[in-house]
């Protein structure tokens, strides 16, 4: 049973950034390696790490495509919705695109200043493909590199066992984890690739875990090294984007899923239940939590929460993530629910309230989350899979600083000076750069700004 606890009771390492890192060791060791013996290492890791470890690394467009006919064919369904989500995603992202605009202007007489907004040249996309592939992955990363103008999308995704190596990997009871198959061709989960497809990812590469970060970050023979790298893992993959932080840049690193629910009398308990358990089933250390003014709703959500996970296929995780991890806050006002919002600072802040004055006053109180979903209608599973947000945001209290993976990431602003000669402008930032130049005790300094002066 979820716990009902007041607010007041609530301790303040509640509000705390939940850490569920730290060093790993083997992960260092796995860098190096990769970076030293390049595809060998890579070979090797598939090897002791993966169901499978191929020859070679890069899955053929061929394949790509023809995954993508199956899918169409086989499964249409999941073929649109792929599709649409593609589709929202890209029309959001080429929105916030046209939100960084180039410019120029000019501060003083003659001193023009300006940004422009470049897109990386390559990126490098991690799919996990453990016990939930993830495809709706594919579209939230791949998504917003293409909306930038990157002009290299790489995807790595753990390795599987090719359709045409499989009666082999059968006979002799490899392909499985602890004992892969080793030597066939380079393949991955059938949907992953369907959707690297459908979502124009430019090349994609069986390979997985930590050693695939290390590939696109240093390059291997077969891997190319990126400028960026983004998307979500296990502890390995999280551990390993932050040792390579600096040789490339990152999105962020992302800890277990959470959701955090304010709701007022207007709310329904079993759409409440329901959005609370959709966090919960992702691990047994997701967090869902829930803030209201009613314990009346608070209770009816607690009842909610058990008869829904009585018929849920995912009750193991679910259950386990609301016992350990869950917890419904009895507030005295609304204001206070948002209060304790901000204090959270959650991935997914959800106002569970009818549409109105209050709701927009709550809405705007509210300032630390990842994505905010308005109302009943708004699930938050919308912004997961098919509603043009992207799914990958900050947790564990990094929404104080940073918001979620957009076109932003695959972007970098710089700027521009164009000074001209005899003007104004020219003049005094020469006079004022030569006084500050000597001020700081850097006569070179000094001299650049004021040769300009003929001094």
């Amino acid at each position: 049973m979820i716990e009902i606890v007041n607010y007041k009771d609530v301790p303040d390492s509640f509000f705390s950034g939940r850490d569920f890192g730290g060093s790993i060791d083997i992960v260092k060791d796995v860098l190096v390696d990769v970076q030293k013996r390049g595809d060998a290492a890579l070979r090797e890791y598939g090897a002791k790490f993966d169901v499978s470890s191929p020859r070679s690394f890069e899955i053929p467009r061929s394949e790509l495509a023809f995954e993508a006919d199956r899918l169409r064919k086989k499964n249409p369904k999941l073929y649109d919705a792929i599709s649409y989500s593609h589709d929202l995603a890209l029309r959001f992202a080429k929105r916030q695109r046209e939100s960084f605009d180039d410019f120029e202007v000019e501060l003083e007489p003659g001193v023009f200043t300006g940004q422009k907004t470049i897109a990386v040249s390559r990126a490098g996309l991690y799919v996990p493909a453990g016990r939930f592939p993830l495809v709706s992955t594919v579209v939230m990363t791949a998504t917003p590199a293409e909306a930038a103008g990157v002009g290299e999308i790489i995807l790595c995704t753990p390795p599987r066992v090719h359709p045409d190596d499989r009666a082999e990997a059968e006979k002799t009871g490899r392909g499985v984890p602890g004992n892969p198959f080793v030597g066939g061709k380079p393949y991955a989960d059938g949907n992953i690739m369907a959707a690297a497809y459908i979502c124009g990812v430019t090349k994609a590469f069986a390979c997985g875990g930590s050693q695939a970060v290390g590939a696109m970050a240093f390059g291997t023979e077969s891997v190319p090294r990126v400028d960026v790298i983004v998307g979500p893992g296990n502890k390995f993959v999280a551990e390993a984007k932050k040792l390579v932080y600096g040789t490339v840049g990152i999105d962020m690193v992302a800890g277990p899923t959470e959701v955090f629910i304010i709701a007022d009398d207007s709310a329904n308990p079993e759409w409440l239940a329901a959005d609370l358990l959709a966090q919960a089933e992702h691990d047994v250390v997701a967090q869902p939590v829930m803030a209201t003014t009613s314990r009346e709703i608070a209770e009816k959500t607690a009842r909610e929460i058990e008869k829904q996970l009585s018929t849920l296929e995912t009750r193991g995780t679910a259950e386990q993530s609301v016992a350990n991890c869950g917890k419904i806050i009895i507030c005295e006002t609304l204001e206070q629910a948002a209060e304790a919002a901000n204090r959270k600072a959650p991935e997914h802040l959800e106002l569970a309230m009818d549409e109105g004055e209050a709701r927009d006053r709550i809405a705007s109180l509210c300032r630390n989350y990842g994505s905010l979903f308005l109302g009943h209608e708004s699930a938050e599973v919308f912004g997961d899979y098919a509603a043009g947000l992207n799914h990958t945001l900050p947790t564990s209290g990094s929404a104080r600083f940073t918001g979620g993976l957009s076109v932003r990431m695959f972007l970098k602003t710089v700027t521009t000076l164009r000074a001209i000669s005899g003007s104004d402008g020219a003049r005094a930032s020469a006079e004022f750069s030569g006084i500050l130049g000597d001020a700081e005790g850097l006569a070179a300094h000094a001299r650049a700004a004021r040769i300009r002066l003929g001094k």
